[in-house]
């Protein structure tokens, strides 16, 4: 897969689960993240994870407390979580307490994949995005990252994936190169930085450079990507 990566948390104390975790996700083209207690799950959740697949049976504290603290400080990571508690009354506490999805151990890996893809798909579409992105031959996959231009797969580097999706969550709009910069940088970043990236993009995905239909230049304002269709 060329997609670029989504981030993955684990929060899971079994080692075995944790390897059959890494083994499945990794080999799907996943990122992971782990963590064998709560702690270290919260410090983790600030590397900005695109899904937490979380074990309600933590070492170090109430996997429902913990469940509730995640969802005081990012209300917008989808969570699915794992336990071996398959009554009705353990998967609604959880679900009420802010999980996106339960699974009952032991699980099929195939499952828990599709289970991932339907949490992150369902997150983008409340947040107001599509999927699937599509303007004339461009089509960007939101829950895959996966962007193609015609059948072609195009390969981006994260950062290049990064301002794809910006523009993607605000196609038709103009984002003024500091909107830009201060969204996709840690630091005050000279504007030729952004151009560098742009023209790279704009390579990959665009028939004619030096005439893009899909990533226009407002000149001395920023950039805008053409508008759904």
């Amino acid at each position: 897969m060329t997609a670029v990566a989504l981030k993955v948390l684990v929060i899971d104390d079994d080692p075995p689960i944790r390897k059959l975790l890494r083994m499945g996700l990794t080999t799907q083209g996943y990122d992971i993240l782990d963590a064998t207690n709560g702690k270290m799950g919260l410090e983790l959740l600030g590397q900005d994870p695109d899904v937490i697949i979380l074990d309600l049976g933590l070492p170090d504290v109430n996997g429902l407390d913990l469940l509730s603290q995640i969802r005081e400080r990012n209300d917008r990571v989808p969570i699915v979580v794992l336990s071996s508690r398959d009554d009705e009354t353990a998967k609604v506490r959880a679900l009420d307490h802010g999980a996106d999805d339960y699974v009952t151990k032991p699980f099929g890996m195939e499952e828990l994949l599709a289970r991932l893809r339907a949490a992150v798909r369902h997150q983008l579409q409340v947040q107001g995005e599509r999927p699937v992105f599509r303007a004339g031959d461009l089509s960007v996959d939101l829950v895959r990252r996966i962007v193609k231009v015609g059948e072609k797969e195009v390969k981006l580097s994260p950062k290049e994936y990064d301002l794809l999706r910006l523009l993607v969550q605000h196609a038709g709009k103009v984002l003024t190169h500091k909107y830009l910069l201060d969204a996709l940088w840690d630091e005050t970043t000279d504007t030729q930085y952004l151009r560098v990236y742009m023209r790279q993009l704009r390579r990959k995905i665009e028939s004619d450079p030096e005439r893009p239909k899909y990533l226009l230049t407002e000149t001395g304002v920023g950039y805008r990507l053409q508008a759904a269709e």
